[in-house]
């Protein structure tokens, strides 16, 4: 809120004020609701940010996409050019374009900021058709008119996990609100209490699946491993970029893109040292004898229903640091 009450201040004074035909002022700008993007403006961003996102890739610099990255996305995608800019400072020689194509955009008409909108599209990365057969979802976002569109989330999906999404007779798409009590969880509370469910399965209205029941047995199996132990510390992320994104879906519900951070904590055995990774290494701070603190972003997307448990239907996640003693 105190950012928006900011922006309008700001815009305030440059804004067009007309006098309706009722009396009533209206500020053109980020009062009025308005689709977030054209659809021409959303596949230039999508073609800026492959392009940036191929040459940082080949070079392993990840100066050269920093300007269309942001929020989670921006956090693994610098982090790991990073480190493989460590570990091969002379590039990527197994590189080969990404290619996102056959791009459908979700494009929600909303009042304010942030403004944003989906990308789905079909990458060079799968096997068209069959089991292999995937879309990769990517969420744009801008927080100002004179701001480039960044790429805040990217989900991989199978087609058939992309929802129809509640549009107006011009095809543009209706946002779920942060704090949408008509939702089972609201979007603003999903990362707070996924952490809280990763530590304890409570709440317990997430759904099974390989992102909640199966990772935290995951965790359990590699809390006590011979030689070494491990411990996770999860926590909500909900800040600017960072913030949870959602859609309309119909029959009612919202497809939901959040964060999380969380740390994993790994500490040998008296007598033992610890084997860190070189692309580990390259990120960690201090010298790793017997723990390193691993700070990790994670990126979810959720099927929100308006009733019953929530399924997480993909998650993304990458080391972003590492402290070692």
């Amino acid at each position: 809120m105190g950012r928006l009450g900011r922006l309008a201040a700001g815009l305030a004074t440059t804004a067009a004020i007309t006098l309706t035909a009722s009396g009533c002022m209206t500020v053109h700008g980020e009062l009025e609701v308005v689709p977030s993007a054209t659809k021409a403006e959303a596949a230039q961003a999508l073609a800026a940010f492959t392009a940036a996102y191929n040459k940082a890739d080949k070079a392993y610099d990840p100066a050269l996409d920093a300007g269309r990255v942001t929020g989670p996305l921006g956090a693994i995608n610098q982090a790991g050019l990073k480190a493989r800019h460590v570990t091969t400072p002379a590039g990527n020689a197994q590189h080969s374009d990404l290619k996102l194509t056959d791009a459908k955009f979700i494009i929600p008409k909303k009042a304010g900021w942030p403004r944003w909108f989906i990308a789905d599209t079909d990458s060079n990365r799968d096997q068209d058709g069959g089991s292999g057969d995937t879309r990769w979802l990517v969420v744009f976002v801008r927080d100002a008119v004179d701001q480039q569109w960044k790429a805040a989330y990217l989900s991989v999906l199978r087609p058939s996990a992309v929802p129809d999404f509640v549009t107006d007779k011009d095809g543009w798409a209706q946002p779920a609100e942060p704090a949408d009590a008509s939702l089972a969880v609201a979007p603003q509370k999903l990362s707070g209490e996924y952490a809280a469910y990763l530590k304890s399965g409570r709440p317990d209205h997430f759904a099974p699946g390989n992102d909640t029941t199966a990772w935290r047995q995951a965790r359990e199996k590699n809390a006590n491993l011979p030689g070494l132990s491990t411990q996770y510390v999860d926590r909500a992320l909900t800040d600017g970029d960072y913030r949870p994104l959602g859609l309309a879906i119909r029959g009612g519900g919202a497809l939901v893109f959040f964060s999380t951070r969380y740390y994993e904590q790994q500490t040998a055995a008296k007598g033992l040292h610890l084997t860190v990774p070189a692309d580990v290494k390259a990120l960690t701070t201090g010298d790793a004898k017997s723990t390193i603190t691993k700070e990790l972003v994670s990126s979810q997307v959720a099927l929100v229903p308006a009733k019953g448990q929530v399924t997480i239907l993909g998650r993304q996640a990458g080391l972003t640091a590492a402290k070692g003693s």
